[in-house]
């Protein structure tokens, strides 16, 4: 029951926030000069990459579970959480490319927030590389636990590397709130909420089928000690 609850909140705001967005928010922010429709990206945008921050954090968390406890439950949250945060990264530096093209008239650029991002992305995928590449779970878990740890510490940087450093990417929210209209302002904010929830369910299903895979693994193991 609480898994269909989740499903369809999930879906309605997930409906909700693209509404909003293609059928609501202002074609273009204020004072922007670029192609009308890129600005649409930007909902999508913000919402993936704050869903990635939040993945990441997860794994930050579980990871240090781990270490504590050795509870392989905690392995468990930590690898779903890095492939759905990958994912999410994959979609933020996409959109936030497509969306350059149209406002700075170049794909990519080393702005140090975009460039911080992409080496988030890197260290992710390493993480997820490197539970493939190792058979032991135990000796998986404390590999990938140290590494989620330490590519975490991206993730500060990342948000912080508009204001650290000189950065042509926009900064959206200030210590006065919202650079932006309300309109947009619902439109980010709704995107943000949905994309979470989608976050949380797709965690949800995520872990679960890790389960079973190990379970499946440890048969597999106990039948050829059988044999």
């Amino acid at each position: 029951m609480r898994r269909e609850w989740l499903a369809w909140t999930t879906f309605l705001l997930v409906e909700a926030a693209m509404a909003l967005n293609f059928l609501y928010a202002p074609n273009l922010a204020p004072g922007e000069q670029v192609h009308p429709l890129s600005q649409h990206l930007f909902y999508i945008h913000v919402g993936a990459a704050w869903n990635a921050a939040v993945a990441f954090t997860v794994v930050f968390v579980a990871s240090i579970a781990y270490l504590r406890s050795r509870d392989l439950k905690w392995d468990l949250w930590a690898a779903a959480s890095a492939e759905i945060g990958v994912v999410f990264t994959a979609v933020t530096l996409l959109t936030g490319t497509i969306w350059a093209k149209a406002a700075w008239g170049v794909w990519w650029t080393w702005d140090p927030k975009l460039t911080t991002t992409l080496i988030l992305w890197f260290l992710f995928v390493a993480y997820l590389l490197i539970r493939e590449s190792v058979t032991s779970p135990d000796t998986r878990a404390v590999y990938s636990a140290v590494l989620g740890i330490v590519a975490f510490l991206d993730v500060p940087v990342v948000f912080l590397a508009a204001r650290w450093w000189s950065s042509i990417h926009p900064v959206v929210i200030t210590g006065q709130g919202f650079l932006m209209p309300p309109s947009m302002v619902l439109t980010m904010v709704t995107g943000f909420v949905a994309f979470t929830f989608l976050y949380c369910y797709w965690l949800w299903h995520r872990t679960a089928l890790a389960r079973v895979e190990r379970r499946l693994s440890e048969l597999r193991a106990r039948r050829r000690e059988d044999i």
